[in-house]
């Protein structure tokens, strides 16, 4: 692992889409936000719609008639990949805070793995949205050879120290809550209410001010008032809030998502040079697009500029978008009327092969 200790055995969880050419030349791979596992979009082996259906199939911005496009769970996480959650063979228990201090690097690492174990020498492309976007540059750094082209989307270089400070504020919530136990709490006693409110706020980062005064405005809750609590939701927004941390608290591991929240914190490409310049001259990409928000709060414009210049500073044909979406950092999950023409305008021109699908 790059930050000390090491891992005696991994597993990596890894679906695709699509069929590899001869020349095994067409191989997009694609690295994940924090929360979502490989299962991108439906397939005849799992029909239930993936976490960007919209954006991976045939016909589809990233498109699976023209491209073996392959998406892993991240290391760290627990959708079937090795993370905290996962059982350590040496103890038989789960490694809990006993897991190696996790960087983006060793996720990066492991999509060179995959690739490896696929025969893939080079990818097309490599895609990544928000910490998927980090991990992309982080292998494109490690690896200067293995991706011709990336797409960067809502993403950058490191963290702000904005961004830190809620996650910061996240991972805190969840540790004071009794029940995380110092990372070794039973499976069937999660800290659910240290993950509900850290869920909460993330989705106040997440989204914007603006979406939720058009989307919600002052609406009341239909029941609001009529329990003995008086603190009860009273508007819709309490209760969107609440409804969607309490979906992922039964859903995430707390220790897993504690490891990759730090993951994002510690990234810095500038560790792969001394600078941010000196490491970006290791790239050897053809072309990039990076892709920002404008109601983006944590990796706001000015990243995806900083990001856009160093690339074209290095001589990489760069397009640079930045879209004026109301939902914020997930928009890009989200705002598929905006995402897609851009995602397939940029990925059909890097093969002539593809024609590009004008009904975006």
């Amino acid at each position: 692992m790059r930050r000390g200790g090491q891992l005696e055995q991994v597993e990596l969880a890894f679906e695709t889409w699509g069929e590899l050419d001869a020349e095994h030349s067409n191989a997009v791979l694609i690295f994940t936000g924090l929360s979502p596992s490989a299962h991108a979009s439906s397939s005849a082996a799992d029909p239930s719609a993936g976490w960007w259906e919209d954006m991976v199939g045939p016909g589809r911005p990233v498109n699976t008639d023209h491209n073996f496009v392959v998406c892993f769970n991240s290391l760290g996480s627990c959708f079937g990949s090795t993370g905290p959650a996962s059982i350590n063979a040496a103890s038989g228990q789960p490694y809990g805070l006993d897991f190696p201090v996790l960087s983006l690097e060793d996720i990066a690492h492991c999509g060179a793995l995959i690739l490896d174990h696929l025969q893939i020498t080079q990818l097309r492309c490599a895609i990544g949205p928000s910490m998927g976007g980090m991990t992309a540059l982080a292998f494109c750094l490690l690896y200067p050879q293995r991706a011709r082209h990336l797409i960067s989307i809502s993403a950058a270089s490191r963290a702000l120290p904005f961004a830190i400070a809620l996650r910061s504020l996240q991972r805190e919530i969840i540790c004071s809550d009794p029940d995380w136990h110092h990372g070794k709490y039973p499976q069937e006693e999660h800290p659910v209410t240290g993950m509900k409110l850290a869920r909460k706020l993330g989705m106040i980062s997440y989204r914007s001010a603006l979406e939720w005064e058009h989307r919600f405005g002052r609406e009341r809750v239909e029941q609001a008032g009529h329990t003995d609590y008086m603190f009860t939701a009273e508007f819709e927004i309490e209760s969107y809030l609440s409804a969607h941390a309490a979906k992922f608290s039964g859903s995430f591991d707390p220790n897993c998502y504690l490891y990759l929240s730090r993951a994002m914190d510690l990234y810095d490409a500038a560790d792969h040079g001394g600078s941010l310049r000196a490491s970006f001259a290791h790239l050897q990409l053809q072309s990039a697009l990076v892709i920002g928000v404008t109601t983006d709060i944590l990796f706001p414009p000015h990243q995806q500029r900083e990001l856009a210049g160093l690339l074209t500073d290095e001589g990489i044909d760069v397009s640079l978008q930045l879209l004026n979406s109301i939902q914020g950092h997930d928009s890009f999950l989200v705002d598929m009327d905006r995402f897609r023409p851009v995602m397939a305008d940029y990925l059909c021109k890097l093969d002539s092969g593809s024609p590009c699908d004008q009904s975006y």
